[in-house]
Protein backbone atom coordinates (compact mmCIF):
# COMPACT_ATOMS: atom_id res chain seq x y z
CA UNK A 1 0.00 0.00 0.00
CA UNK A 2 1.70 3.30 -1.11
CA UNK A 3 2.52 5.67 1.92
CA UNK A 4 0.52 8.64 2.34
CA UNK A 5 2.20 12.26 2.92
CA UNK A 6 -0.74 13.01 5.54
CA UNK A 7 0.40 9.76 7.43
CA UNK A 8 4.03 10.97 7.48
CA UNK A 9 3.03 14.86 8.28
CA UNK A 10 0.92 13.09 11.27
CA UNK A 11 3.03 14.19 13.79
CA UNK A 12 3.49 17.52 13.10
CA UNK A 13 0.30 17.87 11.37
CA UNK A 14 -0.73 20.96 14.03
CA UNK A 15 2.36 22.57 13.25
CA UNK A 16 1.93 22.21 9.31
CA UNK A 17 -1.22 24.14 9.93
CA UNK A 18 0.31 26.81 11.52
CA UNK A 19 2.97 27.06 9.28
CA UNK A 20 0.80 27.59 6.27
CA UNK A 21 -1.20 30.50 7.75
CA UNK A 22 2.30 32.26 8.69
CA UNK A 23 3.79 31.85 5.74
CA UNK A 24 0.76 33.25 3.90
CA UNK A 25 0.75 35.65 6.57
CA UNK A 26 4.60 36.78 5.35
CA UNK A 27 4.00 36.76 1.84
CA UNK A 28 1.58 39.81 2.53
CA UNK A 29 2.41 42.82 0.51
CA UNK A 30 1.22 46.78 -0.24
CA UNK A 31 2.40 46.63 -3.64
CA UNK A 32 -0.93 44.70 -5.05
CA UNK A 33 0.92 43.20 -8.01
CA UNK A 34 3.42 41.49 -5.93
CA UNK A 35 0.26 40.61 -4.04
CA UNK A 36 -1.53 39.26 -6.44
CA UNK A 37 1.71 36.88 -7.36
CA UNK A 38 2.26 36.13 -3.85
CA UNK A 39 -1.08 34.60 -4.04
CA UNK A 40 -0.92 32.63 -7.27
CA UNK A 41 2.81 31.58 -5.89
CA UNK A 42 1.10 29.68 -2.32
CA UNK A 43 -2.14 28.83 -4.81
CA UNK A 44 -0.07 26.53 -6.45
CA UNK A 45 2.31 25.00 -3.69
CA UNK A 46 2.93 21.38 -3.49
CA UNK A 47 3.39 18.75 -0.81
CA UNK A 48 5.55 20.75 1.71
CA UNK A 49 8.26 18.40 1.50
CA UNK A 50 10.95 20.59 2.52
CA UNK A 51 9.17 21.99 5.45
CA UNK A 52 8.53 18.68 6.47
CA UNK A 53 11.63 17.70 6.78
CA UNK A 54 12.40 20.89 8.70
CA UNK A 55 9.67 19.95 11.62
CA UNK A 56 10.50 16.24 11.41
CA UNK A 57 13.90 16.55 11.99
CA UNK A 58 13.50 19.29 14.97
CA UNK A 59 10.75 17.31 16.87
CA UNK A 60 13.38 14.13 16.23
CA UNK A 61 16.03 16.25 17.68
CA UNK A 62 14.40 17.61 20.30
CA UNK A 63 11.23 20.68 20.60
CA UNK A 64 9.94 22.15 18.01
CA UNK A 65 10.06 26.18 18.35
CA UNK A 66 9.43 29.39 16.61
CA UNK A 67 12.68 29.06 15.05
CA UNK A 68 11.62 26.11 13.57
CA UNK A 69 8.72 27.53 11.89
CA UNK A 70 10.89 30.51 10.99
CA UNK A 71 13.89 27.92 9.58
CA UNK A 72 10.97 26.53 7.54
CA UNK A 73 9.64 29.69 6.07
CA UNK A 74 13.90 30.54 5.10
CA UNK A 75 13.88 27.47 3.01
CA UNK A 76 10.33 28.03 1.13
CA UNK A 77 11.76 31.70 0.50
CA UNK A 78 14.89 31.12 -0.55
CA UNK A 79 13.98 28.03 -2.38
CA UNK A 80 11.02 29.37 -4.33
CA UNK A 81 13.38 32.20 -5.07
CA UNK A 82 15.39 29.99 -7.48
CA UNK A 83 12.54 28.34 -8.97
CA UNK A 84 11.47 31.40 -10.26
CA UNK A 85 14.46 32.46 -11.55
CA UNK A 86 15.28 29.13 -12.67
CA UNK A 87 12.14 29.49 -14.72
CA UNK A 88 13.49 32.30 -16.23
CA UNK A 89 16.92 30.89 -16.97
CA UNK A 90 15.51 27.86 -18.84
CA UNK A 91 12.67 29.73 -20.85
CA UNK A 92 10.11 27.20 -18.87
CA UNK A 93 6.15 28.09 -19.36
CA UNK A 94 5.22 25.24 -16.56
CA UNK A 95 6.21 24.49 -12.80
CA UNK A 96 4.64 21.76 -11.62
CA UNK A 97 1.43 21.56 -14.00
CA UNK A 98 0.71 25.52 -13.19
CA UNK A 99 1.58 28.42 -15.85
CA UNK A 100 5.28 29.96 -14.36
CA UNK A 101 5.58 33.25 -13.23
CA UNK A 102 7.77 34.22 -16.60
CA UNK A 103 4.72 32.78 -18.57
CA UNK A 104 2.32 34.74 -16.70
CA UNK A 105 3.98 38.33 -15.82
CA UNK A 106 6.82 38.07 -18.65
CA UNK A 107 11.27 37.82 -17.58
CA UNK A 108 11.39 41.14 -15.71
CA UNK A 109 8.82 40.69 -13.07
CA UNK A 110 10.29 37.27 -12.29
CA UNK A 111 13.35 37.84 -11.99
CA UNK A 112 11.95 41.15 -9.68
CA UNK A 113 10.14 38.62 -7.57
CA UNK A 114 12.48 35.93 -7.34
CA UNK A 115 14.48 39.27 -5.87
CA UNK A 116 11.80 40.28 -3.27
CA UNK A 117 11.53 36.69 -2.13
CA UNK A 118 15.33 36.12 -1.61
CA UNK A 119 15.29 39.48 0.61
CA UNK A 120 11.92 38.30 2.70
CA UNK A 121 14.24 35.42 3.82
CA UNK A 122 17.04 37.47 4.50
CA UNK A 123 14.79 40.13 6.47
CA UNK A 124 13.19 36.85 8.06
CA UNK A 125 16.78 35.50 9.69
CA UNK A 126 18.17 39.01 10.11
CA UNK A 127 15.46 40.26 12.35
CA UNK A 128 14.92 37.38 14.60
CA UNK A 129 18.94 37.19 14.50
CA UNK A 130 18.75 33.57 13.19
CA UNK A 131 22.03 33.57 11.75
CA UNK A 132 22.90 30.06 12.02
CA UNK A 133 19.83 29.42 10.22
CA UNK A 134 20.75 32.17 7.49
CA UNK A 135 24.18 30.91 7.22
CA UNK A 136 23.20 27.01 6.50
CA UNK A 137 20.34 27.69 4.06
CA UNK A 138 22.49 30.61 2.04
CA UNK A 139 25.58 28.13 2.03
CA UNK A 140 23.05 25.63 0.67
CA UNK A 141 21.56 28.30 -2.31
CA UNK A 142 25.35 29.30 -3.07
CA UNK A 143 25.74 25.34 -3.77
CA UNK A 144 22.90 24.86 -5.84
CA UNK A 145 23.99 27.80 -8.35
CA UNK A 146 27.66 25.99 -8.44
CA UNK A 147 26.18 22.61 -9.21
CA UNK A 148 23.93 24.27 -11.81
CA UNK A 149 26.73 26.01 -13.14
CA UNK A 150 29.09 23.13 -13.15
CA UNK A 151 26.67 21.08 -14.84
CA UNK A 152 26.43 23.61 -17.41
CA UNK A 153 29.89 23.52 -17.85
CA UNK A 154 30.26 19.70 -18.05
CA UNK A 155 27.44 19.11 -20.57
CA UNK A 156 29.07 21.59 -23.19
CA UNK A 157 31.95 18.78 -23.36
CA UNK A 158 29.74 15.79 -21.97
CA UNK A 159 33.00 14.03 -20.74
CA UNK A 160 31.36 14.08 -17.15
CA UNK A 161 32.63 11.05 -14.62
CA UNK A 162 30.79 9.31 -11.90
CA UNK A 163 32.63 11.78 -9.45
CA UNK A 164 32.01 14.82 -11.07
CA UNK A 165 28.30 13.61 -11.59
CA UNK A 166 27.86 13.20 -7.78
CA UNK A 167 29.70 17.04 -7.15
CA UNK A 168 26.87 17.94 -9.42
CA UNK A 169 23.62 16.66 -7.82
CA UNK A 170 25.31 17.11 -4.27
CA UNK A 171 25.10 20.76 -4.46
CA UNK A 172 22.45 21.10 -6.93
CA UNK A 173 19.44 19.04 -5.40
CA UNK A 174 21.42 17.32 -2.21
CA UNK A 175 22.45 20.42 -0.10
CA UNK A 176 19.20 21.75 0.23
CA UNK A 177 17.15 18.89 1.76
CA UNK A 178 20.73 18.97 3.62
CA UNK A 179 20.21 22.44 5.20
CA UNK A 180 16.15 21.50 5.77
CA UNK A 181 17.44 18.31 8.29
CA UNK A 182 20.28 20.54 9.45
CA UNK A 183 17.80 24.13 10.36
CA UNK A 184 15.33 21.41 11.95
CA UNK A 185 18.06 20.28 14.45
CA UNK A 186 19.55 23.64 14.73
CA UNK A 187 16.29 25.17 15.54
CA UNK A 188 15.70 22.99 18.33
CA UNK A 189 19.15 23.81 19.82
CA UNK A 190 21.55 20.94 19.93
CA UNK A 191 24.92 20.91 19.01
CA UNK A 192 27.38 21.41 16.31
CA UNK A 193 27.73 17.65 16.13
CA UNK A 194 24.17 17.09 15.58
CA UNK A 195 23.37 19.65 13.56
CA UNK A 196 25.95 17.94 10.81
CA UNK A 197 24.67 14.66 11.46
CA UNK A 198 21.27 15.74 10.83
CA UNK A 199 23.09 17.88 7.79
CA UNK A 200 24.49 14.52 6.57
CA UNK A 201 21.28 12.32 6.59
CA UNK A 202 19.80 14.79 4.59
CA UNK A 203 22.42 15.13 2.11
CA UNK A 204 22.14 10.80 1.87
CA UNK A 205 17.99 11.19 0.97
CA UNK A 206 18.42 14.15 -1.36
CA UNK A 207 21.49 12.41 -3.30
CA UNK A 208 18.97 9.32 -3.73
CA UNK A 209 16.26 11.47 -4.61
CA UNK A 210 18.28 13.26 -7.45
CA UNK A 211 18.84 9.75 -8.93
CA UNK A 212 15.33 8.61 -8.44
CA UNK A 213 14.44 11.84 -10.50
CA UNK A 214 17.23 10.73 -12.81
CA UNK A 215 16.05 7.44 -13.60
CA UNK A 216 12.24 8.96 -15.06
CA UNK A 217 13.79 9.60 -17.85
CA UNK A 218 14.81 5.92 -18.95
CA UNK A 219 11.00 5.92 -17.99
CA UNK A 220 8.31 3.40 -20.02
CA UNK A 221 5.72 6.17 -19.88
CA UNK A 222 5.61 10.01 -19.36
CA UNK A 223 5.90 9.77 -15.68
CA UNK A 224 6.40 13.43 -13.75
CA UNK A 225 8.43 14.51 -16.83
CA UNK A 226 9.29 13.26 -20.46
CA UNK A 227 10.79 10.63 -21.54
CA UNK A 228 14.47 11.52 -22.65
CA UNK A 229 13.81 14.73 -21.88
CA UNK A 230 17.66 14.57 -20.13
CA UNK A 231 18.77 13.22 -23.55
CA UNK A 232 17.29 16.54 -25.54
CA UNK A 233 18.63 19.17 -23.30
CA UNK A 234 22.39 17.07 -23.37
CA UNK A 235 22.27 16.69 -19.68
CA UNK A 236 24.62 13.53 -18.90
CA UNK A 237 23.11 11.25 -15.72
CA UNK A 238 24.30 8.36 -13.71
CA UNK A 239 22.65 5.78 -16.56
CA UNK A 240 24.19 7.49 -19.26
CA UNK A 241 27.72 8.10 -17.94
CA UNK A 242 27.75 4.47 -16.66
CA UNK A 243 27.16 3.40 -19.80
CA UNK A 244 29.17 5.18 -21.70
CA UNK A 245 32.11 4.56 -19.14
CA UNK A 246 31.27 1.02 -20.29
CA UNK A 247 31.12 1.22 -23.78
CA UNK A 248 33.56 0.41 -26.70
CA UNK A 249 35.34 3.16 -28.48
CA UNK A 250 32.68 3.27 -31.37
CA UNK A 251 29.48 2.81 -29.28
CA UNK A 252 30.64 5.66 -27.33
CA UNK A 253 31.18 7.78 -30.09
CA UNK A 254 28.32 7.32 -31.60
CA UNK A 255 25.81 7.78 -28.40
CA UNK A 256 27.99 11.03 -27.55
CA UNK A 257 27.27 12.04 -31.43
CA UNK A 258 23.39 10.79 -31.26
CA UNK A 259 23.37 13.31 -27.91
CA UNK A 260 25.48 16.07 -29.38
CA UNK A 261 23.79 16.47 -32.74
CA UNK A 262 20.73 14.14 -32.71
CA UNK A 263 18.73 15.15 -29.44
CA UNK A 264 15.59 16.62 -31.21
CA UNK A 265 14.96 13.55 -33.05
CA UNK A 266 12.50 11.44 -31.00
CA UNK A 267 14.31 8.42 -32.78
CA UNK A 268 17.66 8.97 -31.83
CA UNK A 269 16.73 9.95 -28.22
CA UNK A 270 14.76 6.22 -28.00
CA UNK A 271 18.06 4.34 -29.91
CA UNK A 272 20.28 6.47 -26.73
CA UNK A 273 17.31 5.30 -24.15
CA UNK A 274 17.58 1.60 -25.28
CA UNK A 275 21.38 1.40 -25.07
CA UNK A 276 21.36 2.25 -22.18
CA UNK A 277 19.07 -0.23 -20.90
CA UNK A 278 20.54 -2.82 -22.62
CA UNK A 279 24.14 -1.90 -21.54
CA UNK A 280 22.73 -2.63 -17.20
CA UNK A 281 23.27 1.54 -17.06
CA UNK A 282 19.30 1.43 -15.64
CA UNK A 283 20.27 -1.64 -13.00
CA UNK A 284 23.80 0.29 -11.96
CA UNK A 285 22.06 3.66 -11.14
CA UNK A 286 19.33 1.65 -8.96
CA UNK A 287 22.21 0.48 -7.36
CA UNK A 288 23.75 3.21 -6.62
CA UNK A 289 20.20 4.86 -5.08
CA UNK A 290 19.67 2.16 -2.72
CA UNK A 291 23.33 2.32 -1.37
CA UNK A 292 22.27 6.46 -0.36
CA UNK A 293 19.14 5.32 0.94
CA UNK A 294 20.79 2.40 3.05
CA UNK A 295 23.08 4.68 4.00
CA UNK A 296 20.39 7.50 5.23
CA UNK A 297 18.50 4.65 7.38
CA UNK A 298 22.00 3.59 9.20
CA UNK A 299 22.13 7.20 9.80
CA UNK A 300 18.66 7.16 11.56
CA UNK A 301 18.99 4.35 13.55
CA UNK A 302 21.62 6.23 15.78
CA UNK A 303 18.82 8.63 16.50
CA UNK A 304 16.19 7.92 19.60
CA UNK A 305 12.91 6.44 18.51
CA UNK A 306 10.22 8.68 18.36
CA UNK A 307 6.98 9.24 16.34
CA UNK A 308 9.27 11.60 14.38
CA UNK A 309 12.04 9.28 13.49
CA UNK A 310 9.15 6.76 12.24
CA UNK A 311 7.84 9.81 10.04
CA UNK A 312 11.61 10.57 8.58
CA UNK A 313 11.94 6.87 7.50
CA UNK A 314 8.37 6.94 5.81
CA UNK A 315 9.42 10.25 4.11
CA UNK A 316 12.58 8.62 2.99
CA UNK A 317 10.44 5.60 1.35
CA UNK A 318 7.73 8.23 -0.27
CA UNK A 319 10.56 9.73 -1.99
CA UNK A 320 12.08 6.57 -3.32
CA UNK A 321 8.47 5.41 -4.49
CA UNK A 322 7.10 8.21 -5.91
CA UNK A 323 6.18 8.54 -9.36
CA UNK A 324 7.03 11.98 -10.32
Amino acid sequence: MPINIKDIQAPIAQEMKEFEQKFRKSMKTDVMLLDQIMRYIIHRKGKQIRPTFVFLSAGMNGQITEATHRGAALIELLHTATLVHDDVVDDSNYRRGFFSINALWKNKIAVLVGDYLLSRGLLLSVDNEDFDLLKLVSTAVKEMSEGELLQIEKARKLNISEEIYYDVIRQKTASLIASCCAVGAASAGVDKDLIEKNRLLGEKIGMAFQIKDDLFDYGDEEIGKPTGIDIKEKKLTLPLIYTLNNASRSERNHIINLVKRHSNKPAKVQEVISFVKASGGITYTKEVMSTYVNESYQILKEFPDSSYKKALKMLIQYTMERTK
